[in-house]
């Protein structure tokens, strides 16, 4: 691979990190999913965050599946929150554990593997109320959004980043991809004061401002089940530690790289989520200023 012409389409390029420089100076994220037979969505989330490079990394899961979550994840501080017994999905309760990781992080990822349920919803309504932290919301995260008032979006403190695949665009935020893709991110950014992630080929983010940015990495092997959570967890560990105008577009392109470097070597069909997320470290060093 030409590193050359990969820094060259790069949206931007990763700093050197300074040599006197600790975890905190790189952010702590909170990353809030999973549920009964999803452990493994909050999990790859976690371990592509841990790999971007965000200082800590906290992963929120349902009692219900905190023990195997606990054992998946050794470098993300698992939490346990409170769950249905009938569904095995997370109550709006929280715990003081999950308070305090909360109050501490500067961004909050919501989604993976949640599961479609009221304690999502009200969980997602409290955190929006109480944390000025920037929420990135993805796959279940984006239902509970349809099920809150229009305006909690332009509500929040900080722009909150959405990453929905163009199916979830349409059901869950009620949105058609009209005239285009670019078009229609652009236009829900604008209107609810969000950054757009609209996931697909050729990626695009959109920003309030009218600002836009179209990815030209990744390729058909990243079209598999848990390459949503992935992204989630590095758009997570960037914005720890990057403004989002550098964070986001920076993530997507990284993710694309990184899926490209795993079908390079293992071919489009039997590449892995876990793959892409072990060539990040290779993908963020081809970028990274001399």
């Amino acid at each position: 691979m030409d590193i050359k012409a990969v820094k060259a389409s790069a949206p931007s390029l990763l700093p050197r990190r300074a040599r006197e420089s600790s975890k905190h100076d790189y952010g702590r994220l909170l990353i809030v999913g999973g549920s009964t037979g999803f452990s493994g969505a909050p999990t790859l989330a976690s371990r592509a965050a841990v790999r971007a490079g965000a200082g800590l990394v906290y992963l929120a899961v349902p009692q219900s599946i905190y023990q195997i979550a606990a054992v998946k994840n050794d470098e993300a501080m698992v939490l346990p929150l409170p769950s249905n017994p009938l569904d095995g999905c997370i109550t709006a309760a929280t715990t003081p554990q999950f308070d305090a990781a909360a109050a501490r992080c500067g961004v909050i990822a919501a989604g993976p593997g949640l599961g479609r349920a009221d304690g999502a919803v009200r969980l997602l309504s409290s955190l929006g109320k109480k944390s000025g932290a920037q929420l990135v919301l993805d796959a279940d995260a984006l239902w509970a959004l349809s099920q809150l008032r229009p305006d909690f979006l332009a509500g929040l403190e900080k722009p909150a980043v959405l990453t929905p695949h163009e199916g979830e665009f349409r059901h869950c935020l009620g949105r058609e991809i009209s005239p285009s893709r670019l078009a229609a991110a652009c236009r829900y950014a604008v209107e609810h004061r969000c950054i757009m992630v609209l996931k697909g080929a050729n990626t695009v983010v959109a920003f309030p401002d009218g600002g836009t940015y179209v990815n030209q990495t990744g390729n058909p092997g990243l079209s598999r089940g848990g390459s949503g959570d992935a992204l989630t967890g590095i758009i997570g560990a960037l914005l720890c530690q990057f403004p989002a105008e550098k964070a986001v577009p920076l993530a997507v392109y990284l993710h694309g790289l990184a899926g490209d470097l795993a079908a390079e070597e293992l071919g489009e069909y039997g590449m892995t989520v876990t793959d892409v997320i072990d060539r990040l470290p290779q993908a963020m060093k081809l970028i990274t200023e001399e």
